[in-house]
């Protein structure tokens, strides 16, 4: 028997949200057969919303509000840079207490490049334009893994207290943790915090490998190795807020010339 014809959607028109900080356009269609509003990405045609006959419109954001880390991570993935955030933009991001200084450059092809040139973080944006945010992220993460598990190393050889495996996460909640086995995870927001207070931190797991308590004798051992830890403690808690904002939405980097 022949197939029937597929119903056409129905394009109801361009739009556009701000997700993130960022402008993002899509196409809005109908869908007689649609039962659940639904979510498609293309390299071509960018983001395109389809609902059903009757979806009540007013829902329209949230749902993708809702969506929103999911959308950005595909725009990035296919190049497909939203617009510039209405937001001051400065040439730095925050890195190991201080600010490292960032230069833009505009380059071909489908893939962005983040390195650490010089005391300089060089990005070399593709053509496709990716969300800042999500790049930067990624290198952090990377760094972090790099920069955090040395000084895990040197430090855990110093206390005389071996850890297991290390690894880098992105907990909203807590800055790292000690499991049963011995193993350590970081927060890779940590990298932008002062290297004294990420000692502080890392001593505080290590501690956990002989205390897995937050009791008295815990916090004696974690002050013999860091005698100011209540002061990078502190500085934690009043620096929280900063430290969870994304990076090119709280400091910020230009647009390349």
């Amino acid at each position: 028997m022949p197939r029937k014809n597929r119903p056409q959607l129905t394009t109801l028109g361009a739009r556009q949200i701000t997700l993130g900080g960022q402008k993002v356009p899509y196409t809005l269609k109908r869908s007689p057969r649609a039962r659940f509003a639904r979510l498609e990405i293309r390299r071509d045609t960018g983001l395109t919303v389809v609902v059903p006959r009757s979806y009540p419109m007013a829902s329209l954001d949230d749902f993708l509000k809702a969506k929103a880390r999911w959308i950005l991570e595909k725009l990035a993935k296919y190049a497909l840079a939203p617009t510039s955030p209405e937001r001051p933009l400065v040439n730095a991001v925050p890195y190991l207490g201080g600010s490292l200084p960032v230069e833009m450059r505009q380059k071909g092809g489908n893939f962005t490049t983040v390195a650490l040139e010089k005391n300089k973080l060089v990005v070399e944006l593709s053509d496709g334009h990716p969300v800042l945010d999500l790049v930067l992220e990624r290198w952090f993460r990377w760094r972090a893994g790099q920069w955090i598990g040395e000084r895990v190393r040197d430090l855990s050889a110093r206390l005389c207290l071996a850890c297991g495996r290390i690894t880098i996460r992105a907990q909203r909640s807590r800055w790292a943790s000690c499991s049963r086995k011995g193993n350590l995870s970081f927060n890779w927001r940590l990298l932008m915090a002062p290297e004294s207070v990420i000692d502080y931190v890392i001593i505080h797991e290590l501690c956990h490998l002989k205390e897995m308590n937050h009791q008295k004798g815990f916090w004696q051992l974690v002050a013999r190795f860091c005698p100011r830890w209540r002061e990078h403690k502190r500085w934690l808690t009043d620096h929280q807020a900063e430290l969870n904002s994304g990076l090119s939405s709280r400091w910020g980097v230009s647009e390349p010339r």
